[in-house]
């Protein structure tokens, strides 16, 4: 559907950046940490527990994984903690983070 960018990119900015606008995303582009971003989305409202949602960068190597865990509640909301894992010429750097769900499907982490 046509709309669908727009939600995505309401879905993506409630998550403010999320753990790729740290330290871990020093280096990648503006379109690449989109893609990390998109990942952390994606592991968080779609994923099972402990299953990767990998992102491509713009070199082969440069790529990233996201891994949630068990969602768990918060008064009325599901939030999961989750890493990103972000690969550069072989080395992993990870920060970890935890993010709850909003009612219209967007999720913002906790700081």
């Amino acid at each position: 559907p046509p709309s669908s960018g727009k939600v995505t990119t309401t879905i993506i900015s409630a998550m403010g950046g999320g753990l790729i606008s740290g330290t871990i995303g020093n280096g990648l582009s503006e379109t690449e940490k989109r893609s990390a971003l998109e990942a952390e989305y994606k592991a968080l409202e779609y994923t099972t527990s402990g299953q990767k949602v990998t992102w491509k960068g713009a070199q082969a190597s440069r790529y990233g994984e996201v891994v949630p865990a068990q969602p768990y509640r918060v008064g009325s909301q599901d939030c999961r903690q989750y890493t990103q894992t972000v690969f550069s010429a072989g080395a992993g750097v990870t920060a970890r983070g935890t993010a709850c769900r909003n009612a219209d499907g967007s999720w913002t982490p906790l700081t």
